[in-house]
């Protein structure tokens, strides 16, 4: 049988107003997930970082490419193919 998902649903629970509704679902006591947990178990995260971050970049190397589809760079043996825009890896092409 062919479905409309695009008709509008009609159902019982449609009917019923939302004070029949907040009367079902339990009040909660006011302790939410989100409260900061005192028992040092929680992560903390610094205010400043006060270390220097060093990167060294290194130039492209002559096994390497960066797919055209992904931008990630890659070993030359997981070429693809080339196109015009530039190499395509073997997990983009499939």
């Amino acid at each position: 049988m062919a479905t409309d998902y695009d008709a509008p649903r009609k159902a019982d629970d449609d009917t019923e107003s939302i004070e029949a509704i907040k009367e079902r679902v339990p009040a909660t006591t006011g302790s939410s997930d989100t409260e900061v947990d005192d028992s040092g178990d929680s992560f903390s995260i610094p205010d400043v970082v006060s270390e220097d971050l060093e990167v060294v970049v290194l130039p492209p190397q002559d096994d390497e490419f960066t797919c055209s589809s992904c931008f990630i760079v890659k070993h030359r043996s997981l070429v693809a193919r080339k196109t015009k825009n530039g190499p395509i890896c073997s997990e983009c092409d499939a």
